[in-house]
Parts: structure tokens; sequence; C-alpha cells
């Protein structure tokens, strides 16, 4: 004789009574519909993850009708076009991810599901379980977007590398430009009135003085703005050369320290340059320093650093002291970089830039 148990005023065997104790205690979410769709099932992890207080409220309710009755969208969902039933029907397992399921406050959520056939008392069932990808979801499209965000900085670093190192072919080729050009054809004029002043008469040779003069301060001019755009010494000798002729001509004494190889490439050159120089030039405005130290130094990447005695304090701000644009002339070259600046200590400045080539020794004394 086959021994029975009550429940809910229901004959139940001990078998089933077994597994309904057992599907209870599964954390995933797990009911069970009969032959017409109605929920027989449903265990406490699925009334929880629905919004239900008991698995009463489910008992004999359209599965469909209940759960699954609408898409995202709002549109109707036929029972006749939904898969997750189909087993109870066909024999066969379903499994699907492109699913939503309604709480019992009309809310939706996203689930991916599993179903298969259950032979009940009355006919074939099915057994349902799911799980809510709401969390999964969050995290991909994070994810998606925190890519979409690497790869717009990535895009944003290459573009603004393109416009730094185009913008310094350009001011090198400007700079040659104004030597071999207008430079040479100016300094081929004061011959020509030299040449004319010695043969021209008294009257006329103080005019051809004072042109000779203008002339030459002509030259000087455009060599100093060919300086400006490039400077010779940076092209001919490269970096430390250059930063020494900076250390010489700073209002502030500078001592430049470090080691660098003879070249690096023209835009990482180009940019160190224009960094310390524009630091060099911060600290004259806004430090009221007694001196200033800049170290050089290669291993994998350039190490380019700036710092005075000064009153401290400076801030990235973009304005009043220009150290937004050195940062940003930095990273243009998938560089860092660093401030630190306490009041009344003084103001550091690291840029570290990417380099290749082998480094050797340049000691200034």
């Amino acid at each position: 004789m086959r021994r029975t148990s009550r429940s809910g005023g229901n004959t139940v065997s001990p078998a089933n009574a077994l597994r309904t104790k057992i599907l209870d205690a599964v954390l995933q979410p797990v009911w069970v519909v009969d032959l017409d769709g109605r929920v027989v099932f449903a265990n406490p992890a699925s009334v929880a993850v629905l919004g239900y207080h008991d698995a009463s409220e489910l008992h004999g309710r359209q599965s469909h009708d209940t759960l699954h009755n609408r898409r995202p969208n709002g549109s109707p969902y036929p029972v006749e076009e939904c898969p997750m039933l189909a087993p109870r029907l066909t024999g066969e397992d379903g499994h699907g991810e492109d699913e939503w399921f309604i709480r019992r406050d009309g809310s939706m959520f996203p689930v991916e599901w599993w179903s298969a056939p259950i032979d009940l008392e009355d006919g074939r069932g099915a057994v349902l379980t799911f799980v809510d990808l709401t969390e999964r979801l969050a995290a991909e499209k994070a994810e998606r977007e925190r890519e979409a965000a690497e790869i717009r900085e990535a895009e944003s670093r290459a573009a603004q590398r393109r416009l730094v190192e185009g913008t310094t072919r350009v001011r090198a080729q400007m700079a040659r430009d104004i030597h071999d050009g207008a430079q040479q054809r100016l300094v081929a004029l004061i011959i020509d009135l030299q040449l004319l002043r010695e043969d021209a008469d008294v009257g006329l040779t103080e005019t051809l003085g004072e042109a000779i003069e203008h002339t030459a301060e002509a030259i000087d001019e455009l060599r100093t703005l060919a300086a400006g755009m490039h400077p010779a010494i940076l092209t001919a000798r490269g970096l430390f050369p250059a930063v020494q002729a900076l250390a010489r001509r700073s209002p502030v004494p500078v001592t430049v320290h470090g080691d660098v190889p003879d070249r690096l490439d023209p835009a990482i050159e180009a940019n160190a340059y224009y960094f310390v120089s524009e630091a060099l030039t911060n600290v004259a405005k806004h430090a009221h320093a007694s001196r200033i130290d800049v170290r050089l130094r290669l291993d994998d990447d350039l190490s380019v650093i700036v710092s005075d005695d000064g009153t401290g304090g400076a801030t990235i701000d973009g304005l009043a002291t220009g150290l937004a644009g050195l940062r940003d002339r930095v990273t243009a070259l998938d560089g860092t970089f660093d401030l630190a600046s306490p009041p009344g200590f003084g103001t550091t400045l690291r840029a570290t830039i990417p380099a290749r080539g082998s480094a050797g020794p340049n000691e200034v004394a």
C-alpha cells in the first residue's frame, strides 16, 4: 500500500512531497504548468522574483496570461506564438534568452529561460526555470559603453597626436622657409646695399647706411620668429642642447640634469622642448621662484620634470597658468602629466611620454 501525506487538502505521495521540498530549496526560479498552461507549482524563488507574496497567488492561473502576455514595447504577445509552453505539446525541450516576464506590479524584466516536458497525473505539462538578466544586461551595457568610451578616447588621442605631429612638421617647414627664403634674400640685399654705399655719393651714404641697419634689424626679427616656430638648435642638435639653450635665456636661474639619446622622434622632441619652454615661462611669470631644476631622462619613456622653489598653489584651470595646455601637449602623445604644487613649497611638473630609441649620457655641469 502506497503511503501518502496531505498538503493543503490534496493527497501527496511521499515521492512528490520530497520533490516539492527539493524544488522549494532550489535558489533558481522554477514553476510547473499543466496541459492547459495553468500554474500548478511555483517555488519560493520564482514567487519572490515575480513579486508575489505566496505561491497560492499563482496556482491555477494561466501562466502566459499572467507572466508573459505582452512584449516590452507594450504590444500583445499571443500565446500561440510563445515557445515556452510548447514542450507540453511537442514533448521537446525549449530554451530562449530574448523574452521578458511581467512582475506582479506590472513591471517587466529580461530573462533567459529553459522549458522541458513533464508527465503529470492529468497529462503532459511543462517545467520551466528562468534567470533574471537585468543585472547581466546592465553590466554588458556598461561594458559596451566603457569600450565605446575607450575607443572614442583612443580616437581622440590619435587625432590629437596627428595634429601635434602635423603642427611640428609645419612649424619646422615654416622656420626653414624663413631661413632659406626671406632671410637669405635680406642678407643678399644687405650685401647689395653695402656695395652700393661704397660707390655712392656722400649724400646717399647716410641713407644707405640706415637702409642697411633696418634690413639687419629685419633679419634679426625673422631669426627670432623662426626660432619661436621651431628653434634651429632643436633641429640641428636635438632636445638636450635645445633645453640647455632655454636655460641660458631664462630670467630665473635654471639647472639642467639628465641623460637623453642624441635624437628622438621630431614630434616628441618638439613637444618636450615646448613643455620645458612654457613651464619656464610660467615660473617666471607666476611662481616668484629663485631657482628651477629641469630633469630629462629616457628609459622606455621620456621623463621631463620641471620643479621650482616658488610659492606653489598652482592649479590646472586652463586660463591663468597655462598648465592645461601643457597637459594637453603631453597627453596628445599618449603621455601622462602630473602636477604637485603645495602652497608655500614650490611646484613640480612631470611629463612622461612614450619614446623609442637608446639613450646616451649628456651631462650638464
